[in-house]
């Protein structure tokens, strides 16, 4: 049996952490789905970045766009929603079959809106009418501002993947968020069911802290975040909060899995897979991580309910000098940079492009 079969029956949801035109007009995507138990799939800047500016697939659509005066970000969500809609039909059996547990794509707003909560509000609400699909989750970063859009576009009934969390404390305020925003539905007479994850970047920790600490300590950080983190996770669904909402009809906002892919090239390709395995949680990896976990994947033992010997880890690293809290912090700025980083850049790539097919 692969492994990611194996991953699958032990109740966690593989998602691919990719998209481009070329994987669903190939039949790649839909293989996925058939031969690796692949059930979802999530995106960002910089995944379209370099899916945009990797092929002359789009530019069919850039030329329709550009003959009625579209700007450049009109163009890419325009793109975007063209590939994501085509996903997400793909996965809608899937959603279906697990009435709405699984078989989410994701899109997400401009990050330059982190810091602005009604901004991003407001492009929350446009993207879910644009995408008209039920199973397209609209991703807002955890941020500070991020937290009041989170609740209100939950109590608006729209679907949304909290993105940039590198923290348990990042992820628990975002679940507050969440569960708010559930309990206005509850009180306003709606209905409490709307679909949600948490992601949580892991392996951008252990990059973070390569060159501060011992060798012996390498690639051990962000395997111990997400297991603390896990621990949390479950005994928040557990507490009595969640189950009122829980018996209204809610249904729980799943933990999930991101920056899964390998970035020290002298440890395992898998090693963020292979070490977060967990039911009723998702793990969203790029294509190469994927494959890898196919073809030499071996499945261990469940994160335990408690962590484990996350705490322990944890203080190897507080005794190493490393302030977590600011470095989770420090982290979300990064990140949220590095996705403004990728905007621009693929902002000018498409305007660049479409200039070449003017003059052509």
């Amino acid at each position: 049996m692969k492994a990611t079969q194996a991953l699958h029956d032990l109740g966690q949801s593989l998602w691919l952490d990719n998209i481009t035109r070329g994987l669903l007009t190939t039949g790649t995507l839909a293989r996925y789905v058939a031969d690796l138990s692949l059930t979802g799939l999530t995106s960002n800047p910089t995944i379209f970045e370099h899916a945009i500016r990797g092929s002359d697939a789009y530019d069919e659509t850039i030329r329709a766009m550009l003959a009625r005066g579209r700007s450049a970000e009109e163009i890419f969500f325009t793109l975007a929603i063209e590939d994501l809609g085509r996903a997400a039909d793909l996965f809608r059996p899937i959603f279906d079959r697990t009435d709405g547990v699984d078989g989410w794509v994701s899109l997400e707003v401009p990050p330059t809106l982190a810091y602005d909560t009604a901004a991003t509000i407001a492009a929350v609400k446009d993207l879910h009418a644009r995408a008209a699909r039920p199973n397209v989750l609209i991703k807002i970063p955890g941020t500070r501002e991020g937290l009041p859009a989170i609740e209100e576009c939950i109590f608006a009934g729209i679907p949304v993947n909290v993105t940039l969390l590198f923290s348990c404390a990042q992820y628990l305020a975002a679940a507050d968020a969440f569960v708010r925003g559930i309990e206005r539905r509850i009180a306003a007479g709606q209905k409490a069911e709307v679909g949600s994850v948490a992601s949580l970047f892991v392996s951008r920790w252990d990059v973070a802290v390569a060159p501060r600490v011992p060798e012996e300590l390498h690639n051990q950080l962000g395997v111990a975040i997400g297991r603390e983190t896990y621990a949390a996770y479950r005994k928040l669904l557990s507490t009595p909060r969640w189950q009122r909402v829980y018996n209204e009809g809610a249904r729980p906002q799943r933990l999930l899995w991101a920056s899964t892919g390998t970035k020290d090239p002298h440890a395992s390709d898998v090693i963020y897979v292979e070490n977060l395995v967990a039911p009723f949680t998702v793990n969203t990896m790029p294509e190469k991580t994927l494959q890898a976990l196919a073809d030499h994947g071996e499945i261990g033992a469940l994160i335990p309910v408690d962590g484990g010997d996350a705490g322990q880890v944890l203080g190897r690293f507080r005794a190493a000098g490393v302030d977590l809290d600011a470095l989770a912090e420090q982290l979300q700025r990064d990140g949220a940079a590095a996705f403004v980083k990728s905007w621009n850049e693929l902002l000018d790539g498409i305007a660049s492009r479409a200039e070449a097919l003017k003059a052509s």
